[in-house]
């Protein structure tokens, strides 16, 4: 018998204000399949997608099958994202590298778009991952009132309301908030480095560079050479002996 989602009192957070949204440069950018135009609106999409989930995506993380299944209308974009959280990229990294708590933590705020309510949230989810498993979890966040009620079947998900008006900064965003990897796995790594720079590099416009054949190239050349100098030595006139130096016949 699978043991219900435990209870969890939401807070008062951005994500749960509504209010009229100002366009800017830090408002998200809503992909979803309803108001595709062309082919490259797609390929947009599915990049939105990889950045939310894996904050970025190699060569070898993608999917090209499903990438294959979501353009030819087999799959909703509900259907990829739910293929992205259960791929060996995001389960080898995410999960196998963090507690259940972080990784609920790192689920919630990429498929719900939002931070955790607390450590009673925190407990509820861990408790499906523990029961349920990976895909039991996946599939509870995705088959949620706020998932559907929010992004539907073909909206890519995304940080909501992190800029509210009358506010200078927004707050930060996921990827940078929640690192790939907990303290431990960083630790091993050998993250965080510290790198000391011992020169101080400066700027130097293009239109002050020396060019070819400008004598200003050869300058810490000219500078290196120390020539030496061969001087007359001084002889002072009480130590000469002159008897000596006269020539005799």
């Amino acid at each position: 018998m699978a043991i219900p989602l435990l209870s969890y009192a939401p807070l008062v957070q951005n994500s749960r204000i509504d209010g009229y949204e100002v366009p800017g440069e830090e408002q998200p950018t809503i992909y979803s399949t309803e108001n595709l135009l062309s082919g490259t609106d797609l390929d947009n999409l599915i990049e939105a997608a990889y950045r939310q989930i894996f904050f970025h995506a190699f060569t070898s993380d993608r999917d090209p099958f499903l990438e294959s299944q979501l353009r030819y209308g087999q799959i909703t974009v509900r259907d990829f994202i739910r293929g992205l959280l259960l791929s060996p990229t995001f389960t080898d990294g995410f999960y196998a590298k963090n507690s259940n708590y972080r990784f609920v933590e790192q689920c919630v705020q990429r498929v719900l778009g939002r931070d955790v309510y607390g450590e009673r949230e925190k407990l509820a989810w861990a408790v499906v991952v523990g029961t349920k498993g990976i895909q039991g979890f996946i599939d509870e966040l995705l088959d949620s009132e706020e998932y559907l009620d929010n992004f539907g079947y073909d909206t890519v998900p995304y940080q909501r309301r992190r800029v509210l008006p009358g506010r200078a900064q927004g707050e930060t965003p996921f990827n940078i908030k929640s690192p790939f990897y907990n303290e431990y796995h960083r630790s091993i790594l050998g993250f965080p480095q510290v790198v000391w720079q011992t020169e101080v590099r400066r700027f130097t416009p293009q239109e002050k560079k020396a060019k070819a054949g400008s004598p200003a190239m050869f300058m810490d050349m000219a500078r290196s050479i120390a020539p030496k100098i061969n001087t007359t030595p001084r002889i002072s006139t009480a130590n000469i002996n002159i008897e000596a130096s006269v020539p005799k016949k």
